[in-house]
Parts: C-alpha cells; structure tokens; sequence
C-alpha cells in the first residue's frame, strides 16, 4: 500500500469542495466580504469528480458548502442520500414485490430474463426500469444471484489452506481435447495431485481414459516420492468414488475427503491451477502427439515457470520453495505397506477340474483337495503383471495360467492334500434308506440301536 487513496466518491467529492471554500472557513471575513469572495469564486470553472466537463457553481452554493464545511468537516461536504434511494420511483408497490418475489422463487433467473419475460407479459413497462436498476434492486433486498446461490449451503464459504505441506492433497482430472493417433482420435485427459498448502504439483501425468486404476498408479508413485499425505481432497466423479481407492486410502491411514455436488468454488485451487496449465501449456498442444509429448511439454512447463512462479496466495513466494522447505512429518510407508495396501481380495469357488477365474482369466490349482471349496483370491494392484495367489487357512498357494493343451496330453496328477480327517470304521454303519420305506409304509417300529 504505496498510496493513499480516497474511500469512495462521496469522499473524493467532499475533498474537491473542501478546496473550494475550506480556505474561507479558516478566514474571519465580514458579511460583505465573504460574498464578495464567493462571486470571485462562481466565476471559476472546475472539473467535478468522475465529470468529464468543467462547470461554474452559484453563490447560493458555494455558500451552503461553507456553512457545511465550518459545521460538520469534511463529512458536512459529502453528498446526500436521496431519500428515495432503491425505491424505483417509476415502478408500483405491486411490481416491486413481484420483481423481489420471482428472484426468491427462481434465484438463478437472470435480470435480463426476468425483465424480458414481464415485458412481454405486458405487467411491465419497457422504460419503467432499466435492467441494471433491476439488479440494484435484488442486491439492495438482499437478492444477488451469487450469495443466493451460496446460501444454499447451512455453512458460510471462508478462504482455507492447510496448515503444512503434505497435510492435504487435492486430486482432480482435467479434460484437455483430442489427440489424433493413427487415423483414429483419442480423448486426452489429464491427472492432477496438487498440495494444498504449497500448490505444488505433486503429480501430473495424460492419459487417454479416466480411470480409478490411473488414479491408484499415479497416488503410488507421488508417494513414493514424496511420502503419504494426511489427507485426500477428491470430487464425485466415478474415478474417485471406488472401492479400491477408498479400502487403500484406509490402509495407509490417508483421510479420504469428497467436496460437495454441484459445488465447484469449493475446488478454487484445482481450477486455479487447470486454469494456468492451459493458457501455458495446453492451449498449444498439437492434435498430432502422443502421451510422451504431452507428458514432455507439461513437465517443462512445471519445472521451468509453474513450480518457480511468485504466487499471490503464498505471499509472493514459489510453489517449490514453500514445498521444499517446509518441515515434513516422517515418513512410515514402505514397500512391504504399500504392497498391503494395494492388495486387493475376492471370494472365489474353485471349480471341480481345479480352475478358478480371477479378473476374466481362469487359474488353475495344484492343490486338488480344494476342489469345489470357497478360497479367497488376492492381487496386488503395484505389478500387474504379477499372477494373483490363494489364500485359505492361513496359507498362501500359487496359481499358475490354464493350458489346456497341455492338460489334455498330461496324465491326471493324483490329488494331493492333506490327510482325511477320519479313518473308516472296522463295521460299516446301520445305514438302510429302503428299511426305513417300507417300515413307514408298513407300519413297523423303526429298528433302534442295539436291537437283533
């Protein structure tokens, strides 16, 4: 704040009066000199604030702003409120209130509309109000489209920021056109991870789907780097809403944040920045690429300008410097936890010829004992060219891919497992289904244990 500068209008127009007749307020005239010294001054033409031409004032004037300059200071000076300020004189009781009533019963109706729709209805004039004094009418009531439309929320919308870097993440996708591979067009979409508290970016990779898989490998990787956040601010959208991401996130002990429906300024800072990337980087991207240039270009545009960029919100300091120096809270994830973390089950039956499908794919079992049993499958999502295993009591077992071919000129293995429970009796057991038939149809007292 180099300058200082007037408050309002009001005030700027009390100043230039005060220079007029402040110097006479200050001076101990007779009645006859003072008036004399106000016809020296309605001769002189000056230029009234915010008027683009040069006017003359009258003595009644000039003296009503003497006598309210020595009363009242330079408050005294400042123009009045007309008394019927907001009151559209050209408009009755009865259209007022109809004006007021349709923006509260349709907040998002616009000024113009609302007045093209009355004055097509013919219940108003075309000159009775212009559409701006339309819209000083909805603000003096209280009836301004944007706090109508946050006051939707029971909360009030404040400015925030983290309190440190890696407390909160912001994770978001952005929908930056069409590639030309081939002959054929791709949609390029674009993930972001972003700190809340620095604006750094944590990761930022293109891809031609949006998908929660996409998601999870770019989270593992920025956590890698840069160790875990304490907390994972996401939008609705279908990528952010799995299972997966939800069961992970609870493992590795990240809060997993959803901002609300419908409600972009509550992600400012993500839109901020898609908003920078694509008036520096992506504007210019040519149709005919590929993921790796894409890839290239956004890099160099975070290393070489976004990253050590002054910006507003951090005081005038860059991304970088605020993210790198910042102190972080150590760093308990390694790979063994993150392994478990992206570890995914499922309950599968096995098959009678030992086979189980796992992802669209069959498996198959050396263990034949578990034939036509319930075992749980697992996955870990960091390798996906790792083939899943079984887990059932206790142990883990390995599954190997289906070859038929090679099943069908193999011989049958004998079915290895564990020992049978229990050894077959010396005597079979009294088990008759048909004695029992005919000993109901006939009427016979059922034979009891221990009876010849």
């Amino acid at each position: 704040m180099k300058k200082i500068k007037v408050k309002d209008h009001a005030e700027d127009v009390a100043i230039f009066r005060s220079e007029i007749v402040g110097a006479l307020t200050r001076m101990q005239l007779p009645r006859g000199e003072l008036v004399a010294a106000f016809r020296e001054l309605a001769k002189v033409r000056r230029r009234e604030p915010g008027s683009d031409h040069t006017r003359t004032y009258s003595v009644p004037t000039l003296e009503r702003w003497y006598y309210d300059c020595k009363h009242g200071g330079l408050d005294g000076l400042k123009p009045k409120r007309r008394s019927d300020t907001g009151r559209c004189r050209n408009l009755t009781p009865e259209q007022r209130t109809l004006l007021l009533d349709i923006r509260r019963e349709f907040p998002s109706a616009s000024s113009p509309l609302i007045k093209r729709t009355l004055v097509t209805d013919g219940r108003l004039d075309e000159e009775a109000i212009s559409t701006s004094g339309i819209q000083r009418l909805f603000r003096q009531n209280g009836l301004d489209r944007v706090p109508m439309r946050d006051g939707d929320s029971p909360k009030t919308r404040l400015r925030w920021e983290a309190d440190r870097p890696n407390a909160l993440w912001h994770g978001d996708v952005c929908h930056a056109g069409q590639l030309v591979v081939g002959d054929e067009k791709k949609k390029l979409r674009i993930h972001a991870l972003l700190d809340d508290a620095s604006r750094f970016i944590i990761a930022l990779e293109a891809h031609y789907q949006e998908r929660e898989e996409d998601m999870l490998t770019m989270l593992v990787g920025a956590i890698r780097r840069h160790g875990p956040p304490d907390g994972l601010y996401l939008d609705n959208g279908s990528t952010y809403r799995g299972d997966i991401l939800r069961v992970t996130c609870g493992r590795l002990g990240i809060s997993l944040r959803h901002a609300r429906p419908y409600d972009p300024q509550a992600r400012g800072k993500m839109e901020r920045f898609w908003r920078t990337l694509r008036e520096g980087c992506l504007d210019y991207l040519p149709t005919l690429s590929t993921l790796h240039d894409v890839n290239a270009k956004m890099i160099a545009f975070l290393e070489t300008h976004y990253h050590k960029t002054a910006h507003a919100s951090l005081m005038g300091r860059a991304p970088e410097s605020v993210y790198r120096d910042a102190t972080k809270s150590p760093d308990d994830v390694d790979e063994k936890k993150l392994r478990e973390a992206l570890t995914v089950r499922v309950r599968r039956r096995v098959r009678r010829d030992c086979t189980v499908s796992i992802d669209g794919a069959d498996w198959e079992l050396d263990q034949g004992y578990l034939a036509g049993q319930v075992v749980t499958a697992a996955r870990c999502l960091l390798d996906t060219k790792e083939p899943p295993w079984i887990e059932h009591d206790d142990k883990v077992l390995a599954v190997h891919p289906v070859d038929v071919k090679v099943n069908g000129a193999s011989k049958r293995p004998p079915r290895r497992g564990p020992p049978r429970l229990s050894e077959r009796p010396d005597e079979p057991p009294d088990f008759d289904p048909n004695r029992a038939a005919m000993d109901k149809l006939f009427g016979r007292s059922p034979k009891k244990d221990g009876d010849k």
